[in-house]
């Protein structure tokens, strides 16, 4: 069993930076593909950025695109989401996620672990 532990959320003004961190346990790192999804209120869990097992494929919600970053730390077990540029929109529980799949990590049903999740509060 995959165990997700998610941190770095918080509260920040619009304009501002957070990264999100997320360490894996429970199987070999390099065998999951790794994404960050979110769930407003009121709103479905969305796909917000996904990262192949081997780092080299990176996938992104087109809102999102250019102002956030996803990266993986094999040797730590850990995947991260820089977020730049935040906007009140962005305001949301966020949600690592990892599957075993090849495909990229883009929709909910490839994904077979999810982590807790971490808020992010976007403030205007």
């Amino acid at each position: 069993q995959v165990q997700l532990v998610e941190s770095g959320g918080g509260l920040v003004q619009a304009g501002g930076s957070l990264r999100l961190s997320c360490v894996a346990s429970g199987r070999t790192f390099t065998t999951l593909a790794m994404g960050w999804f979110r769930q407003a209120p009121g709103k479905e869990r969305e796909f917000v950025a996904g990262i192949s097992r081997s780092g080299s494929g990176r996938y992104y919600k087109d809102s999102v695109q250019g102002r956030f970053t996803i990266s993986r730390d094999n040797a730590k077990n850990t995947v991260y989401l820089q977020m730049n540029s935040l906007k009140p929109e962005d305001t949301a529980v966020y949600y690592c996620a990892a599957g075993g799949t090849p495909l990229p990590l883009s929709t909910g049903s490839r994904v077979d672990y999810w982590g807790k999740g971490t808020q992010v509060t976007v403030s205007s």
